[in-house]
């Protein structure tokens, strides 16, 4: 096509027609780009609920740890004090 030849009106046309193309472009890309975006808010969502979901596990196992150590300090002073204890002793000066 040989543009000295085409009148304004038709170089006009041509004009619109190709920024409507690219509009067109730039809006499908931008469509991309929100799609994309919202898969990665849905994996982030997704991740700090498994995240949640660990760290409130760990929480929990750190006070069944807690708990089972505070009982094991008990029997281990309870022990203590058994083994410290004078046992009495009978006439003959043997355990009674």
């Amino acid at each position: 096509m040989d543009l000295d030849r085409l009148t304004i009106l038709e170089r006009a046309q041509l004009l619109h027609d190709a920024t409507l193309r690219w509009h067109g472009e730039m809006l499908e890309g931008l469509a991309r780009l929100l799609a994309a975006q919202h898969d990665m808010q849905q994996e982030q969502r997704e991740l700090t609920q498994r995240v949640t979901l660990a760290i409130e596990s760990i929480d929990q196992t750190l006070t069944q740890q807690a708990a089972f150590n505070a009982d094991v300090r008990t029997i281990l002073a309870r022990i203590e004090t058994l083994m410290t204890r004078k046992l009495p002793t009978g006439d003959n000066g043997r355990e009674a």
